[in-house]
């Protein structure tokens, strides 16, 4: 395979029939491509996953940010929780990065923030063929109980040592998932990883868990860790 160029460029994308849009960045050379999924009140802008995606490209990875709501929709409260019309995007958005040239052939991961990592986790267990590593930060995997049992891509739960709730429902959701699962806590940090070095720490994490789990053949079996 030829080495690929390095690309930076805003994509629109057709999903589920509406035209989302959707910032990506492939590094020369790019060993994966991580989809990021945002969550409740949160866009391709925001500057938490803008800065996660940043740490994953200085590691080689390609990033696509992609808004799963019009600006419409997002300044509707129940559309920021209609989890299946963000995982039918997702999927659609995942299934598109697979065909463009600029990604095509890129190992993929998504990376899921609060409702996003619910829509993340259905698109992995939509397509157990295409996913090859989920990570969730601050995730609500709750909202996405129906899938977890189908969900055997290698997934990776982040949550703040402050968050308790939030903890509460990934120790749950962890004990659910099928395939390879690992459950972190970032010690001294809240649900939006606001505190000094604590998105360090999720940028390390996630940024160790896609270059094991892209460069690796898919998982075949189970193991969970705490």
């Amino acid at each position: 395979m030829e080495p690929r160029s390095p690309v930076t460029m805003t994509w629109q994308l057709p999903a589920a029939g509406v035209d989302l849009a959707g910032d990506l960045s492939v590094p020369a050379e790019a060993g994966g491509l991580v989809i990021f999924a945002h969550g409740s009140g949160s866009s391709r802008l925001s500057p938490r996953n803008r800065s996660v995606a940043a740490a994953l490209r200085r590691r080689g990875l390609a990033t696509l940010l992609a808004d799963l709501l019009t600006p419409q929709e997002d300044r509707q409260a129940a559309a920021t929780f209609d989890i299946a019309r963000l995982a039918d995007r997702l999927t659609a958005i995942t299934d598109l990065a697979g065909s463009r040239p600029e990604t095509a052939g890129l190992p993929l991961g998504l990376f899921g923030a609060s409702t996003g990592a619910a829509a993340a986790l259905f698109t992995a267990a939509a397509r157990p063929g295409a996913v090859r590593a989920v990570v969730s930060r601050g995730g609500r995997p709750d909202l996405a109980a129906a899938a977890l049992p189908d969900v055997t891509a290698p997934t990776l739960l982040l949550v703040g040592g402050l968050d308790l709730p939030v903890l509460d429902l990934n120790e749950q959701a962890r004990a659910a998932l099928a395939g390879p699962v690992e459950l972190r806590t970032v010690a001294g940090a809240g649900h939006l990883f606001e505190e000094a070095g604590a998105l360090d720490v999720v940028a390390e994490l996630a940024g160790d868990w896609f270059a094991a789990h892209l460069a690796a053949p898919a998982a075949s079996g189970p193991s969970r860790r705490r």
